[in-house]
């Protein structure tokens, strides 16, 4: 490098190879933790729900209207289970603002229609709604995990996972076969499967019931009614999707990179969950901020266009006497998103 370029250009750090052996270490370590997190949060409840586990177990506590705040105190807010902000209370003054990290936990995904199953030439299939960007086609013929939760009648919630197990049948969206797919295949990318073809095999086998109508919707109800209380009317309430089954594997002969469903952006929102927590003692209030809902332009009432985050925000502010507007004018944020490799 010439006088000039170091004067003047951009010293750009190339990553991996300008790490010693200890660093290296670090990062593949880092990577572990990663491949974790990957595996069981394959949906935006679960990354919260895993999330409020690893801050309570650093000794954040829920926020109350009863507690005082003092500096050094850990907080943390859960918006509907999908959702969450925490703070780390800062020596200075909130008005002074905070230092917000913002990463989203949603992933495109196939949710449940409200009323999904519907029965015909001997197969009941269950009905989807593609969330986010997707590539249609990439989602036929893999193995696809059924999750979320059911609200029934009594106020309940239940939590429902199908194909995580090993023991665990999975769902399959089919495609054609080679050689009856000529048609399909004259067509684009886009157009070679339907937004309305994606329909997982739900069941197959015949309720044993002579007078029953749906015997296999019926054999599919009743196998869900044993395993979590639920019924067909249950599905209408409920919030599930299905997302790829296949665990988190070191992708490349050198283990350099990671194969895994929902790195868009659970990768930026685990590094700052982790940055969050491993920061150094500072003046100012950290707060760590994962949004939901970002994958379809963040509306909704767990999305950055609602207001958890400057309610929350006002929760702290009204605790250290302190008014939004001058908390959220001095603000700095850094918002965390993936990008991409081509």
């Amino acid at each position: 490098m010439s006088m000039k370029e170091e004067q003047l250009l951009l010293k750009r750090n190339l990553g991996y190879d300008n790490k010693n052996t200890a660093e290296r270490k670090k990062i593949f370590d880092f990577s572990e933790g990663y491949k974790d997190i990957l595996n069981y949060a394959k949906t935006e409840r679960r990354f919260v729900k895993k999330t409020v586990e690893i801050l309570e177990e650093a000794g954040f506590k829920p926020f109350s209207r009863k507690q005082a705040l003092k500096e050094g105190d850990k907080v943390y807010f859960v918006n509907r289970g999908l959702s969450l902000a925490a703070a780390i209370i800062g020596s200075s003054s909130l008005k002074d603002g905070v230092h917000l990290v913002a990463s989203h936990v949603d992933s495109p995904r196939l949710d449940l229609k409200p009323i999904p199953l519907y029965e015909t030439d001997g197969m009941l299939y269950i009905k989807t709604h593609y969330y986010g960007g997707i590539k249609k086609y990439q989602w036929t013929s893999i193995p696809l995990c059924l999750m979320g939760t059911v609200s029934l009648k009594n106020g309940k919630t239940v939590e429902v996972s199908i194909g995580e197990d090993k023991d665990d049948p999975v769902f399959v969206i089919a495609d054609l076969l080679p050689h009856l797919g000529k048609n399909q295949m004259k067509k684009t990318l886009d157009e070679g499967v339907e937004a309305e073809q994606l329909n997982a095999i739900g069941a197959t086998i015949p309720y044993d019931d002579e007078e029953a109508k749906e015997k296999i919707k019926l054999n599919f109800v009743n196998l869900l009614y044993q395993k979590y209380k639920i019924t067909e009317a249950d599905l209408i309430s409920a919030d599930l999707a299905l997302v790829p089954q296949m665990e988190a594997r070191d992708t490349a002969l050198d283990r350099s990179l990671i194969a895994a469903y929902g790195q868009d952006d659970r990768i930026c929102a685990y590094a700052s969950l982790k940055a969050f927590l491993d920061s150094k003692p500072s003046s100012h209030t950290k707060v760590l901020y994962l949004a939901d809902r970002e994958e379809v332009g963040s509306m909704g009432n767990s999305g950055t266009q609602a207001g958890f985050l400057k309610y929350t925000l006002e929760e702290l502010a009204e605790k250290m006497n302190c008014k939004i507007r001058d908390v959220l004018s001095n603000t700095a944020c850094l918002s965390a998103d993936v990008c991409a490799a081509y």
